[in-house]
């Protein structure tokens, strides 16, 4: 199945939901799949020091977060008809982007270029910036 899906990243921005509808009418051209997926940050804090089930409650919230938060996106591509798969993941999202591009052979990246991060680029989101950088497929950054 090499090169038959499109990675797009979302982290709940306006950007995030125009580059998933610019992957979705990619996705159609190209008889492609969407893998769509969400990085939450790492967990720490009070919940981690502290251990179980502090934990455990701070993770399943994060979940809960995360999968509210793709709710929107899954009934985009759904309506569209396009076959999709999603993942929650943890970790620093530039790196983890490319990680699972090159993991899951994806034929390209479609993301936002800025997102809902605490701090903004100047002119890009720091993310998109690391993914144009890093990633070893081809990268549309939509606005």
């Amino acid at each position: 199945m090499i090169g038959q899906r499109i990675l797009v990243p979302v982290d709940g921005s306006s950007h995030s939901c125009r580059a998933v509808e610019y992957a979705i009418k990619l996705a159609r051209c190209m008889e492609k799949e969407i893998l769509l997926i969400h990085l939450h940050k790492q967990l720490y804090g009070p919940s981690f020091l502290k251990g179980e089930p502090y934990y455990q409650q701070a993770l399943n919230q994060i979940l809960s977060q995360s999968k509210e938060l793709l709710a929107p996106f899954r009934q985009l591509i759904d309506q569209a008809g396009i076959n999709f798969e999603e993942r929650i993941m943890e970790g620093p999202a530039g790196d983890k982007i490319c990680e699972v591009a090159q993991l899951e052979k994806c034929e390209m990246i479609v993301m936002g270029s800025r997102g809902c991060s605490e701090l903004h680029g100047l002119i890009m989101g720091s993310v998109a910036h690391r993914v144009l950088h890093l990633a070893a497929c081809p990268v549309i950054v939509v606005k």
